[in-house]
């Protein structure tokens, strides 16, 4: 406690009070968790002292009493039968509830009740046959702090005074005090007297306690002279701030009760008792082997680190890009000025340094691309060499080169590459030419990125322009969710410095296995100890020892672990419990000795793979480890060790299943690739809908190669003169949106006039027809499941086994019908999307339908083995013939109107860009490395041309009709 005038805090605060200063008593000074008081008595340099500081307070001590548990009270006597009755006393809690003060009203009146609930104090008069009558009044009175309390009842008037704001309620009874007042709590034999509550009894302090206009003396009490009590702690307040300093990380927000604290993790980013785990994932790299597509995501690069999350743009190709982009200006003009002025411009990214750091560093490749266009440029340095342009890298150096991963001064990426237009210059724009000429500068040394800023300095020629554009920080991969090591044998081990993790200790890995049981890791204290490890092929068990004997949590699995699939395991351990999930079982926690030992102290090496106390060390692998945020290299300390390889091979166990819809696992080093040849899909994971638009009268037609594995089945193939394919079963699956019947889905045609046909009839509903023999009539099979013609999405698959056909509609509803004309499909020719150009002997509803053809979208076509469609988009001209008009669509599922390429039977030929100078000046708000970007602003660029052609068409049009003085529109029009 200090009775003071003015300190100088650490980092030169002055801790002072406006207007006057304060003259009283402080404790208990904290600032960013140092000890002020203590520092003040000891003298320490870095506390000033000015005016009157003394360390005691002259005033009068109040005796305070606190009331340690919920069953604690005060007992002290009242003015019996008097007409009216006061006390006053002043409260400290953490506690939201508790029961205050109790008093039986004299003469059978009732009782008074003052009770804490969500804060703030509530009186409540119960009177016989009568509802209760309450006043309520004081906010947040559970903050730690005293305030004062007052209460007073005179005749039918009923008061109550907290912290000076007062409440007031006239009665209809009239109110008589009673012989006993109950602070805190009863006796448990005075229930009979209504001194009861539903959350308990007041746990704090009470001081200056006042009945009418007599103090009350607690040492009197604790003599045993005066009232009664119980479970009491007189002459000090035992109240303990369990929010100084705070466990609560990451910024959450540190709430107490008498007994415990908790964190408010909302809106942080993190969770857990003490909100220490971070929520989202490490990387793009980790979302994309979780399945994710491209898109905007959260990222935590340290996990439970200092490092805040934030928000990137991931791209999933066959590997992660993380985009991060800046706020810089899109483009910057450079025009002819004086001589030796500088023009720059500053680049702020959606990250911290440190957070950019972070992503930089983990990734396998980062880099960063500059577009240049210019004219009539200078020379890109002076004749004593001084660069006349550069830029800023995360570090704030300066750096001249422009291109390449290794810095390479003063040459742009033609330079590096010997590809500029004048062989003499290392970029083109020292070319000195008059037109426009463009280049484009990729930045890839890492250590140096992302540019913060770059600079071009005038050279005093009047007619010289450029312009730039700086683009977004790629980077791509994660080196730490791959860093993995191999342990062959039971006594090899991984060891790393002592973990510290005092307070809070996480730990967080992926293993895979075929061994019943082994060590992850352990460190070892004198006492303490901390070990994760596989117990049983079905059991995974956290214990650890901080000085209150040891603690064991145990997950366990329906099925076993040592499945030799990658297997994630999270652990944690701080103030408040400990807790350990694996995978998506349920998660176990155990919370902490009350009052017990808090700090893990160890003072040995961390062993990976192994143990120091001599159990059965771990045969498999473990991946990306990470301790308290910080990521081990496994795969370094691997290199140096015996018994233990770097790296870990059979990634397509466990991610196999992202290839989606028939596409196959590849194994890579670090993780997978999907092959999406013989998926109807494409895409990094053949999860992107192969999709097209057929105009009117539009055909696709796709040969069969001969010797094409168009079964699963490779048995059942066999070859003629014909190339012939026999097959005695079929796997057909495609997706439509369309309003046009009668119409043509799907046309299978055979050298032997046999065929398989998949049409939509007049009333929209689905048949099916084979013909498996040339010498009897074809199966046509109705399916009026209903109108399937209605302009929405739906998905088909046939699946043919012998002479049992199964047909699947929307994945839902499913049909069997059994063939009679035959089971083998011999000599497999074409098959054909929408219209049939060669004329069929069928009947005459499917021969309408063939000539109709098929108008609206297909997607995700694939027969056996064969993706026509995705050969069709890919312009296989070997093997497939397009007639009329098909285009390359986004998807079905998402309607019409998103076609963006038009197909045709010949490839057209781009021509070359020509024009003056001025035609090609350099556009604003373009951004090169996003081809979303560059598709959607074609897309809205193309939708502008046509909303501007259909306008200019349609105000010509109505010229035309008021010159011939006609009333109508024959044709309706759209945009």
């Amino acid at each position: 406690m200090i009775s003071f005038g003015e300190i100088l805090m650490p980092g030169g605060h002055f801790l002072t009070f406006p207007h006057k200063s304060f003259h009283g008593c402080l404790e208990n000074i904290y600032f960013n968790g140092v000890n002020i008081i203590k520092l003040a008595k000891k003298h320490e340099p870095q506390i000033l002292i000015k005016g009157n500081v003394s360390f005691t307070c002259p005033q009068p001590q109040t005796v305070p009493v606190t009331f340690l548990s919920s069953g604690s009270y005060l007992a002290l006597p009242g003015s019996l039968r008097e007409d009216k009755m006061s006390l006053a006393f002043e409260l400290r809690t953490w506690n939201k509830e508790g029961y205050v003060f109790f008093s039986q009203l004299g003469h059978g009146s009732g009782s008074l009740v003052l009770f804490l609930k969500s804060g703030k104090l509530i009186l409540s008069l119960s009177e016989p046959g009568q509802p209760l009558k309450n006043i309520t009044t004081g906010v947040v009175l559970n903050d730690g702090l005293w305030h004062s309390v007052s209460l007073s009842a005179q005749g039918s008037y009923l008061s109550l005074t907290v912290d000076g704001d007062s409440s007031a309620q006239t009665l209809s009874v009239w109110i008589h005090s009673g012989n006993t007042y109950y602070f805190g709590g009863c006796p448990d034999n005075s229930s009979s007297f209504g001194c009861d509550s539903s959350f308990g009894g007041f746990q704090g302090c009470l001081r200056l306690i006042s009945i009418g206009d007599k103090v009350v003396d607690p040492i009197a009490v604790q003599q045993g002279v005066l009232g009664g009590f119980s479970d009491l702690q007189i002459d000090s307040c035992g109240i303990i701030d369990r929010c100084l300093p705070s466990y609560c990380e990451h910024g959450s927000r540190c709430t107490q009760s008498w007994d415990t604290f908790s964190c408010d993790c909302e809106g942080t980013g993190y969770t857990g008792t003490t909100c220490h785990s971070s929520i989202y994932e490490q990387s793009c790299e980790a979302h994309r082997h979780r399945g994710s597509p491209s898109g905007l995501y959260y990222i935590d690069v340290d996990g439970s680190g200092p490092l805040m999350p934030f928000l990137v743009y991931c791209n999933m190709t066959d590997t992660a890009w993380t985009v991060v982009h800046h706020g810089g200006p899109d483009v910057v003009t450079v025009r002819g000025g004086p001589e030796g002025h500088m023009r720059s411009a500053a680049f702020s990214y959606a990250a911290s340094a440190a957070q950019l750091h972070a992503v930089v560093d983990v990734a396998d490749h980062c880099e960063q691309q500059v577009d240049l266009q210019c004219r009539t440029s200078a020379s890109s340095n002076t004749e004593d060499g001084t660069s006349l342009s550069w830029w800023v890298g995360r570090t704030n150096e300066t750096y001249t080169y422009w291109g390449g991963s290794l810095p390479d001064p003063q040459k742009c990426t033609c330079g590096l590459e010997g590809t500029c237009i004048d062989s003499q210059y290392h970029c083109n724009c020292d070319a000195d030419l008059s037109e426009w000429t463009s280049g484009t500068i990729v930045l890839s040394h890492k250590e140096h990125l992302p540019v913060t800023e770059m600079v071009v300095t005038d050279t005093g020629r009047p007619h010289s322009e450029a312009a730039y554009t700086l683009g977004p920080l790629l980077c791509q991969g994660d080196k730490s969710f791959w860093n993995s090591a191999s342990f062959n044998t039971e006594a090899s081990y991984l060891h790393f410095p002592t973990f510290h993790g005092e307070l809070t200790a996480d730990v967080h890995f992926l293993f895979k296995t075929t061994i019943s049981s082994g060590v992850f890791m352990e460190n070892l204290g004198i006492t303490d100890f901390i070990r994760i490890e596989l117990r049983a092929p079905t059991e995974v068990t956290f214990s650890f020892d901080v000085g209150n004997g040891p603690c064991e949590l145990t997950i366990q699995s329906p099925t076993p672990f040592n499945d030799n699939r990658w297997h994630q395991v999270r652990a944690e351990r701080n103030v408040k419990g400990a807790a350990l999930q694996v995978d998506q079982l349920p998660q176990k926690t155990q919370p902490t000795l009350a009052d017990g030992h808090v700090r893990l102290q160890l003072n040995s090496q961390l062993f990976i793979g192994g143990t120091a106390s001599r159990q059965k060390g771990f045969l498999g692998c473990i991946r990306s480890l990470q301790v308290n945020g910080m990521t081990l290299d496994l795969e370094g300390r691997a290199v140096m060790t015996p018994g233990v390889e770097p790296g870990c091979s059979g990634h397509c166990s466990s991610y196999g299943h992202l290839c989606r819809n028939g596409g196959k696992c590849l194994e890579k080093h670090r993780g997978i690739a999907c092959d999406c040849a013989f998926s109807a899909y494409d895409g990094p994971l053949c999860s992107h809908e192969i999709s097209a638009y057929f105009e009117m009268g539009s055909s696709v037609t796709y040969n069969f190669q001969e010797h094409s594995p168009l079964s699963e089945n490779t048995s059942s193939l066999a070859s003629s003169l014909h190339g012939d394919v026999i097959l005695s079963r079929e796997t057909i699956t495609l997706s439509f949106r369309t309003t046009q019947t009668p119409c043509l889905l799907l046309y299978v045609s055979s050298f032997y006039e046999e065929y398989l046909s998949v049409i939509l009839a007049n009333n929209g509903s689905l048949q099916v027809r084979y013909k498996l023999d040339r010498h009897r009539n074809a199966d046509a099979f109705n399916f009026d499941l209903r109108n399937l013609a209605d302009g929405h999405f739906h998905q088909l698959m046939i699946n043919r086994e012998e002479a049992v056909v199964s047909v699947e509609v929307n994945q839902s509803t499913k049909r069997q019908v059994i063939l009679s004309s035959g089971t083998e499909f011999n000599a497999v020719k074409s098959l054909i999307l929408g219209k049939v150009l060669e004329p069929l002997d069928t009947d005459p509803e499917m021969q309408q339908a063939a000539a109709q053809g098929f108008t609206g979208c297909l997607s995700s076509v694939r027969f056996g083995l064969e993706v026509p469609l995705k050969a069709a988009l890919n312009q296989d001209l070997a093997r497939v013939t397009i007639q009329g008009g098909v285009a390359a669509a986004a998807h079905c599922a998402e309607g019409p109107g998103s076609a963006v390429r038009k197909l045709s039977p010949v490839p057209s030929l781009g021509a070359g860009h020509s024009g003056s100078a001025e035609d090609r000046r350099p556009l604003s708000n373009t951004n090169r490395s996003d081809p979303g970007v560059i598709g959607g602003i074609t897309a809205v660029v193309i939708f502008i041309l046509l909303c501007v052609s259909a306008i200019a068409i349609r105000v010509h049009q109505q010229k035309r009709l008021r010159q011939k003085n006609e009333s109508t529109l024959s044709k309706t029009e759209e945009c």
